[in-house]
Order: C-alpha cells, then structure tokens, then sequence
C-alpha cells in the first residue's frame, strides 16, 4: 500500500474481490507503475498533497498510469487518487505540482476549503462497478478547492445525509473517472 493513498475501506477491497477481481497493488510514491495487464486501476484516499512534489517528479508511476488509460483500462480516483488524476495540485505553500493529466481538473490547498459528510450519490455513467443510476453511500472529506475545472460530464449527483441537493460532482472522460466522495457501500 501506499502512504499517499492509503484511505480505503477494506469492506470495498472484499466486495470487489467477491465479485472475482484479482487485486494487485503499486506504490505511487515508491514510483512503481501499476500492473500492465490489470483491467482497471484504483486510487484511493489519502494525502497527495504532502507527497506532490514526489509525485510529480515520479516518471515510472505517471507514465504506468497514462499508458494503462492510453491502453482503455478504467482508471478510478477517490479524494486524493481524483486530484492526482487531474492536471495539477497547488499545495499550501502556493506551489503547482503536474499531476496525471488524465482529467481536466486542478485543486488547491493554498485557501483550504473543508467539505465534510455523509452523501448519498448516483451514478451519472457506467462504471465497472455499477451502472448508470446506481445509488451508494459514501463520505466527503476534504480540505481541497478544484481551482480550474474543464469540459467533462460528471460522475455523481450527491446530496447530503439530509437528503439536500449537492449538485453533480465528480467527472468521467471515457474510462477514466472520479470525484472526492469516498464510496461506501451500495443503497
């Protein structure tokens, strides 16, 4: 496992396991690329933002991961694997670290901003792991601001454990996908 991306709920691990997925596991910021023959690629939780400038500077674990979306396997970023998808991470000292590049997205921590909560989201595509219209349980954690956000549909409508409408969040761009909610279990 790896220490920049190391938030993630062992009962999502078993349930894909379940459902016959061989899990693998790389380390980004050891820059180790992930499997070549693996269909999709997870990145989880955790906290890119103290390790940017590592991960900007690891060429193995960048150019593993575009060549596995170049390839068409899925690629799915969670909080943190979400921002290190996208273009760039601004850190709290102000400076921009080149992130994957996968999706048009930049965050930021130079005025941190805390989203916090339960959500209720659905699906807004198909994914491997559930269609279009698939409703999950899942949290918001996060001291990130998307600064700079491109052309591309987004993944969930959420709302939060009152029920309140959060909007569309998230993005997909072809097999590449991902928001900051930490999925849960299913609804």
């Amino acid at each position: 496992r790896d220490q920049a991306f190391a938030f993630c709920y062992e009962a999502v691990l078993a349930g894909w396991r379940q459902a016959g997925a061989a899990l693998s596991f790389f380390s980004p910021l050891a820059d180790e690329a992930p499997d070549a023959g693996a269909d999709a690629i997870y990145l989880p939780g955790g906290y890119p933002e103290l390790h940017a400038g590592r991960l900007a500077a690891n060429q193995n674990y960048l150019a593993g991961i575009r060549s596995a979306a170049q390839a068409g396997s899925w690629v799915y970023g969670e909080c943190g694997g979400y921002m290190a998808l996208g273009d760039g991470l601004i850190d709290s000292d102000g400076t921009r670290h080149a992130m994957a590049g996968l999706l048009p997205l930049e965050t930021s921590f130079s005025d941190p901003r805390r989203a916090l909560g339960y959500r209720a989201v659905e699906l807004l595509a198909d994914t491997p792991f559930a269609a279009r219209g698939a409703q999950f349980r899942g949290h918001e954690f996060h001291y990130a601001a998307i600064t700079h956000e491109g052309a591309a549909p987004p993944l969930f409508r959420s709302a939060n454990s009152g029920g309140r409408d959060l909007g569309e969040n998230g993005a997909v761009v072809g097999k590449i996908f991902g928001s900051f909610i930490h999925l849960i279990d299913r609804r």
